[in-house]
């Protein structure tokens, strides 16, 4: 089993992963599977910059864990145990969608440490991020940013402008209740704080260097 893991990372390097755990359950339960993996090249530099605005703006820097933001998440849930905060990098969240499945718990969380740890390793960051934006749930039964971009805004990926990249980007923490389409109030009120966002972190060089 530990070889075989081990080969399907080394794999998923350069080829897709066929299918995951958590687009098998949107078709068992009926939201059906809306996907079309693209290369890094065919996504816009907006969605690029989106995504890691909203989701991990340290993802060039880190080694798959944002420790500050793990230690926050860890006091402000001590104090709102109702109102849980997570800290996943896009590291992490790679690690999940693509060889774990949703939810929670010891066991998946340490599983998810070591996915995390071996792509850090053994892929780079582009193809992290590649593999995040064709693989995340962007809506109910849609996977994956080129999916997303023709569902909500009839283009392809590569033509996304910053304000469709940042509407789809707010969708993430919970895209089945934060739609885009159509347009949720959070979305609305998100999109247009991570417009800010992004303008700011574009001027980051090693965010710059991930762009292109």
């Amino acid at each position: 089993m530990f070889v075989l893991q081990l080969v399907y990372i080394i794999i998923c390097r350069w080829v897709n992963p066929p299918i995951t755990i958590t687009q098998t359950v949107s078709v068992i339960t009926g939201h059906g599977l809306k996907r079309d993996n693209i290369s890094y090249d065919e996504m816009s530099p907006n969605i690029k910059l989106a995504v890691m605005a909203a989701e991990d703006q340290l993802f060039p820097d880190h080694d798959g864990f944002d420790i500050k933001a793990i230690k926050k998440a860890i006091k402000y849930n001590e104090k709102h145990p109702a109102r849980r905060r997570g800290a996943s990098t896009i590291s992490q969240q790679v690690a999940k969608n693509v060889f774990l499945w949703q939810g929670g718990g010891f066991f998946r969380k340490g599983l998810e440490v070591y996915f995390t740890f071996m792509i850090e390793k053994l892929w780079n960051k582009k193809r992290i991020l590649q593999t995040y934006l064709n693989v995340a749930e962007m809506g109910p039964g849609i996977f994956g940013v080129q999916a997303a971009a023709r569902a909500y805004f009839n283009k392809d990926a590569k033509d996304l402008s910053r304000s469709e990249a940042a509407m789809i980007a707010s969708c993430l923490p919970n895209p089945k209740k934060f739609t885009v389409k159509p347009l949720s109030r959070y979305v609305s009120r998100r999109s247009a704080l991570l417009i800010r966002q992004m303008n700011n972190l574009e001027q980051d060089p090693d965010i710059r260097e991930l762009l292109k």
